[in-house]
């Protein structure tokens, strides 16, 4: 797969000059990252590299030490909450339900809090969203302790999408996953990206996410970041990257994107 040229045209959204730093410890030094609209975008990194405090910064639950981030052309920190909640969809780690809604109810939150609708097409909108994660429609009414790992994953996806954002990130979204869980998630995946044309950034370590899902991977490392394809990163000499893509882990990530390319 080539690399796909980023113009200021396509970029939804643009990070530059990111800087973290939690007391001395630097996280990330002067980070640009574009993305494009309509793209799967993976973020891998090793242990302590801050990925998840990356994705929290581009959706702006994080203001950085510098640096800036738009989306849509306007800065993430000056949107407001409804502008913010139409433009960003976040599937967080372990799902986020709340306990004590419903599935039907945790979808329906967003609308409630950022939109005037009837609580009639509330219903029906949820009902949408919950067979668009795939999930059936008497899940609805059941609470999220009564889901498996993988339903949970699927309703917070659900609730991830209840306002029909622009872009939606994913924090981890295989993670706890038994593999066939995993791979349905991973397919879900592609099927919004290829059928919404919804951009879509994957907070992930998991190799076959990060090999038969993304068209692109950003790779923190050395409090930086290196953004390629797959094959490009393959080729990569940094000792990390390197170590990254062709350790025994990636074997088996690359026998399904054969396989995955080949389907």
């Amino acid at each position: 797969m080539k690399a796909r040229a980023v113009s200021k045209a396509e970029t939804i959204l643009s990070a530059r000059g990111i800087v973290n730093r939690f007391g001395k410890q630097l996280v990330h030094d002067k980070i640009d990252l574009d993305i494009v609209q309509g793209e799967i975008l993976g973020i891998a990194g090793g242990s302590g590299s801050g990925k998840s405090v990356l994705l929290k910064t581009l959706v702006g639950l994080h203001q950085p030490n510098a640096g800036k981030v738009l989306i849509n052309g306007k800065a993430v920190r000056s949107l407001g909450a409804a502008q913010k909640a139409a433009l960003i969809g976040v599937l967080f780690q372990q799902g986020a339900l709340f306990s004590s809604l419903t599935v039907a109810q945790n979808i329906m939150l967003p609308m409630r809090e950022h939109t005037a609708l009837a609580a009639e097409d509330q219903e029906q909108i949820a009902a949408m969203k919950l067979a668009l994660a795939g999930l059936p429609a008497d899940s609805g009414i059941k609470f999220p302790s009564a889901l498996s790992g993988g339903m949970v994953k699927r309703a917070a996806l659900a609730r991830a999408l209840a306002l029909d954002p622009k872009v939606l990130f994913l924090d981890e979204p295989t993670s706890n996953l038994d593999p066939i869980a995993a791979s349905g998630i991973d397919s879900l995946i592609r099927q919004l990206n290829g059928s919404l044309g919804i951009t879509v950034v994957i907070v992930t370590h998991d190799l076959t996410t990060l090999f038969t899902v993304c068209g692109r991977i950003a790779v923190l490392v050395d409090k930086n970041i290196t953004v390629g394809t797959a094959d490009q990163l393959l080729s990569s000499d940094h000792p990390w990257i390197h170590e990254f893509f062709h350790g025994p882990r990636a074997e088996g990530a690359m026998k399904a994107r054969v396989s995955n390319h080949g389907n």
